[in-house]
């Protein structure tokens, strides 16, 4: 499921982590020949976003208000709203701050993989000739064992809810021109709004450096 060497065949785990160490979401299942964009082509996660069914979400950052969540995303991903990513070749203080503040946090998923893959050595090795259904139950397994521990070892008892993705259990919505769909499309098209990226961008770039400038 893991390995070191391009060549070898591998399978993609999709997987968002907080600073924690938490895996929120996992979608395991596709070949490691997929970049990061056909993965989240076909992973579900923000499916429940787009159909209207996720928990409401409201904030506001430098005076403006937002209702949609976003995650923390390298450069490779596109510019939705509901990912941020670094600055390539910053300038200025402002934005110089705020690529290493957001390269700082997004690390947090990249240790989490590291984590989860000393805990579990089966994870790490190669896949001994198991059908791709088994692997996906061994990935899904010592996912949650994994946040397990990290649940143990809280100190709040905060009840979090683990979102588990498979292809085939990808979420099937009528294409006919009824109502809902023509809401789907309305919701989809706002989560890749790249104007409410970029200023979503900007805000946290603002709020990042008043943050700064009060230490």
């Amino acid at each position: 499921m893991y390995s070191g060497h391009i060549r070898e065949p591998t399978i993609i785990l999709e997987a968002i982590a907080s600073y924690d160490l938490w895996v929120w979401h996992a979608f395991f299942g596709m070949p490691g020949s997929h970049n990061d964009i056909n993965v989240l082509e076909r992973s579900f996660i923000f499916s429940e976003l787009a159909q209207g069914r996720a928990p409401p979400v409201n904030y506001t950052v430098n005076g403006h208000g937002y209702t949609m969540g976003y995650y923390l995303a390298d450069g490779i991903y596109p510019k939705w709203r509901t990912f941020e990513k670094t600055i390539p070749s910053p300038r200025g203080n402002k934005n110089k701050y705020f690529a290493k503040a957001q390269e700082s946090a997004r690390k947090d998923v990249e240790r989490a993989f590291g984590v989860l893959q000393q805990r579990f050595t089966i994870i790490r090795g190669p896949s001994r000739m198991f059908k791709v259904s088994e692997l996906t139950t061994i990935m899904k397994a010592c996912v949650i064992l994994h946040n397990m521990i990290i649940e143990d070892e809280r100190d709040d008892g905060d009840n979090l809810n683990f979102e588990y993705d498979q292809l085939d259990d990808l979420p099937e919505l009528s294409r006919d021109h009824t109502t809902e769909f023509m809401d789907f499309i309305e919701r989809h098209l706002h989560i890749r709004d790249r104007s409410a990226h970029h200023q979503l961008q900007e805000d946290l770039i603002e709020h990042q450096w008043l943050l700064y400038s009060q230490e």
